[in-house]
């Protein structure tokens, strides 16, 4: 699988705040990966610590490499017949898309199913990797029965000292887990989330990846020698009642005037102070820390933007966070909708300022956003 890395200082401050596991298991290895599974409801996927659910989302944030990296992951409404060891299985598909500095970097779909005994299994992934808006190939794709076997990613009931496999196929990709701690409590978008587990996974070549796995969550967060990634908010999980809060609709509003007053040369100010106010003086602190972050950022640049250009693409940043924000009090398929407007913005800017390479990750965006369903709005 995959690691991906978040926005800002501030935000990575949030992520290394967080949970680590022990680097000694502590007991002594044990594959548990051996059995042949069967899989009579392969799609109820319902492992707290690898749930999926369709239409379910997660906002993960990190860096990579020193440069910002966003990733929205989501369960799609459909599914894949995949066929290993005599078995036809209907896997659940999961639709993962991953900006660096706010171009697309990688779009893939990653292929789970649930065992009889309640361990989920990595049937495979198709990948797309991008450079400037170009598809530049598929490296890492695979499938299970076609290029070897599938991998078990969650185990019924982990316990320190687990090793499994959640990929295995000769010449192209491996990765190997061991359940450091099996007790860790992770500081989640919402407070604490006990019950979760720290794993050590090695690769191929070497390199090691150490991760929490979250109740409700999932993958919940992910280091390495130059990545850091942490969810900063999943639904339903993180999911609150009520209505979206008022300082976010009136954020949104004010972004969209904000991008076209810029666009129209007419003074900025006055709107940019009052959603700056808004944010400053709302009523409930209770917001996920690292979106909270990320808008600060980005009405920071808004406030201190000069040109037109400039102020756009702030109006742009913040319209996005706040987008996430909503994400807890909306469904996700309206927050995609929304998300299609604000990267139309985006495409505004970029060819306006000739950027072919921004043109392009952005058709690559939107086109990732109706496979997941938002141009049913």
């Amino acid at each position: 699988m995959r690691t991906t890395a978040v926005l800002t200082a501030a935000v990575a401050g949030v992520l290394l705040a967080g949970c680590g596991a022990s680097q000694d298991t502590g007991a002594p290895a044990r594959r548990v990966d051996t059995a042949r599974p069967s899989f009579s409801a392969p799609g109820d996927i319902t492992n707290p610590l690898f749930p999926l659910v369709v239409g379910d989302q997660a906002i993960q944030l990190g860096q990579e490499e020193g440069k910002p990296l966003r990733v929205e992951v989501t369960t799609l409404p459909r599914t894949r017949t995949i066929t290993w060891d005599g078995q036809s299985i209907e896997a659940v598909v999961s639709q993962y898309v991953a900006y660096s500095a706010g171009r697309v970097i990688e779009v893939t779909h990653d292929y789970y199913a649930q065992d009889d005994a309640g361990g989920v299994w990595y049937l495979g992934e198709d990948v797309d990797d991008y450079e400037d808006g170009v598809l530049t190939g598929h490296g890492g794709s695979w499938l299970a029965g076609r290029d070897g076997p599938g991998g078990l990613i969650m185990p019924a009931d982990p316990s320190r000292g687990d090793v499994y496999r959640s990929e295995n196929i000769p010449g192209l990709v491996f990765e190997e887990t061991t359940v450091q701690d099996d007790d860790v409590t992770a500081d989640g978008p919402r407070g604490q989330v006990r019950g979760a587990i720290g794993t050590e996974e090695r690769q191929e070549d070497g390199s090691v990846e150490h991760k929490v796995f979250a109740p409700g969550y999932g993958e919940f967060r992910s280091e390495a020698s130059d990545e850091l990634v942490q969810v900063a908010v999943a639904v339903p999980t993180d999911a609150a009642a009520g209505a979206v809060p008022a300082v976010l609709t009136e954020l949104a509003d004010g972004a969209a005037r904000v991008f076209d007053d810029a666009g129209a040369g007419i003074a900025v100010g006055p709107s940019v102070a009052a959603m700056t106010a808004a944010w400053r003086d709302r009523p409930d602190d209770t917001a996920p820390p690292a979106l909270t972050a990320a808008l600060d950022d980005a009405l920071g640049r808004l406030s201190g933007a000069g040109d037109p250009a400039a102020v756009r693409q702030a109006a742009v940043d913040t319209a996005t966070a706040v987008l996430d924000l909503t994400l807890p009090y909306r469904p996700p398929a309206e927050v995609d909708g929304a998300r299609l407007d604000v990267v139309a913005r985006q495409l505004v800017i970029d060819t306006e300022s000739g950027d072919v390479a921004g043109q392009r990750s952005d058709a690559v965006t939107i086109a990732a956003l109706h496979d997941r369903g938002a141009a049913t709005r």
